[in-house]
């Protein structure tokens, strides 16, 4: 599949630009479930364990989308497999508005899930594999920006779709409205794929070396391209690597990095309070409107702060943009559950979880995704992002089934659930420090051989 004439200048902003919509599918799917959930529960009249199973079943289709993505994409290229995650998206989005059935409706979020889990590992790749190293930070992290603003204009959208009618007509209908209108951008992003190029590192991989070249330059110039071209084809010409080899010496550093960094972005509670949001404020007794307005309130300053993040990455540094927004999050995750120990609730709750948004939205949100494209070699970094993804969306799993039974258990409730949040973040904020390396202003070739051979 080529890109088509019509544009035969690529340029950097249009791969950035799909990199974005990609992610704003993302957003969009992850979030359109906190606004459609509390109506979704009276119209099939679901427990605990099957509201658990609303917000999950589309996770249990990013587990194996982000498993084979990787695989896929090294085989056939990034490209494709983004046509497929934007085709999954809309098709995905139709069935879930439509469903006679709960089966039916969870059947068609698994398949939003393959589209999810799939983008979420190929985009990032697909942005860090063309962008120039100075950039490289920022142009990853509008990725991010594409996840939260779609996660900002679902709550919106949400919000406006619950105000057209009463209870029972959004029990009946706007539910189905807020999952379909996913419809819209998909087609958006099936229509930039056709103007795009394929990675010019997995073309010269794949020994399409002629078609690689001038890509590079259309991305940074002449000398940039033959200075990429030249550094890839000596990391080629090195020993071939091998799936295990991740596993083994010499790539086990930057797994354990990756895992663990995606790990400790899910088990801080993010997706608990991106899924669930209406349920927090309802459950410390605030108005089911008033809590639709809060969670539009979480959306904008989720966007607000990755744009600090865009701004800082490159500057400051992916460690200490780390380090502080996961200091922050222990701060504001512990007198979050401390609020509700007490009773207490309305605005000083709202700022408390607002202020873990703005942390997490800096620094845990866009820059693990930032660092596990850059960690890996060429040659393994879709199948070791395969891993990396993986990890995210089983640890989100765990985290959107267990938080409904968690929340509404009088032995837990939401003090000691946002108490382990806290801690969890806590061991994050120790694992960055000893453990993760700075990689701002390196080319990937440098940050593949920055890590020791046996």
């Amino acid at each position: 599949m080529t890109a088509s004439p019509i544009l035969p200048r690529y340029s950097l902003l249009l791969v950035t630009l799909v990199s974005a919509v990609g992610g704003f599918l993302f957003g969009y799917d992850t979030a359109v479930i906190n606004g459609a959930n509390q109506y979704l529960k009276m119209h099939f009249a679901l427990s605990p364990a099957q509201e658990g199973m609303v917000g999950a079943s589309a996770i249990l289709g990013c587990i194996p989308g982000a498993m084979f993505a990787g695989f896929l994409s090294d085989r056939f290229g990034r490209r494709k497999v983004l046509f497929l995650c934007a085709v999954l998206y809309a098709v995905s989005g139709v069935l879930a508005a439509i469903p006679r059935t709960f089966v039916e409706f969870l059947a068609a979020r698994f398949l939003s899930g393959l589209g999810i889990g799939a983008s979420s590992m190929i985009c990032p790749v697909y942005i860090a594999e063309q962008a120039p190293a100075a950039q490289r930070g920022r142009l990853g992290a509008l990725f991010q920006l594409g996840i939260v603003l779609g996660i900002f204009f679902t709550l919106l959208i949400n919000a406006r779709i619950q105000g057209a009618g009463d209870e029972v007509w959004n029990a009946a209908r706007g539910w189905r409205w807020m999952l379909g209108a996913e419809v819209a951008p998909a087609m958006v992003l099936l229509g930039l794929l056709f103007f795009v190029p394929e990675s010019p590192r997995w073309l010269i991989q794949a020994g399409r070396e002629a078609e690689a070249l001038p890509i590079l330059t259309r991305m940074g110039g002449a000398a940039h391209a033959q200075a990429e071209l030249a550094a890839v084809r000596e990391a080629l010409g090195q020993k071939r690597a091998r799936f295990r080899e991740l596993f083994q010496s010499r790539f086990r550093r930057p797994l354990i990095i990756a895992v663990l960094l995606m790990a400790v972005s899910q088990f801080s509670g993010i997706n608990a309070i991106m899924y669930y949001s209406t349920k927090i404020f309802t459950t410390a007794g605030v108005g089911i409107k008033d809590a639709f307005q809060s969670s539009v309130m979480i959306g904008l300053v989720n966007v607000g702060f990755t744009l600090v993040a865009i701004a800082l990455v490159d500057r400051a540094g992916r460690r200490p943009l780390l380090l502080t927004g996961l200091a922050t999050q222990v701060l504001a995750l512990g007198a979050v559950g401390w609020m509700f120990h007490s009773g207490a609730g309305g605005l000083p709750l709202l700022l408390g979880i607002l202020l873990f948004i703005a942390a997490f939205a800096m620094a845990l949100g866009p820059i693990p995704w930032i660092l596990c494209s850059e960690i890996f070699p060429t040659q393994l970094r879709g199948r070791a992002m395969s891993i990396a993804t993986f990890t995210i969306w089983s640890a989100c799993y765990i985290v959107a089934q267990t938080f409904p039974m968690l929340n509404d258990n009088p032995a837990v409730g939401p003090a000691r659930t946002f108490g382990v949040y806290a801690f969890c973040s806590l061991l994050g904020f120790l694992f960055v420090l000893t453990m993760v390396p700075e990689t701002k202003g390196r080319t990937l070739e440098e940050i593949e051989a920055s890590w020791p051979r046996r």
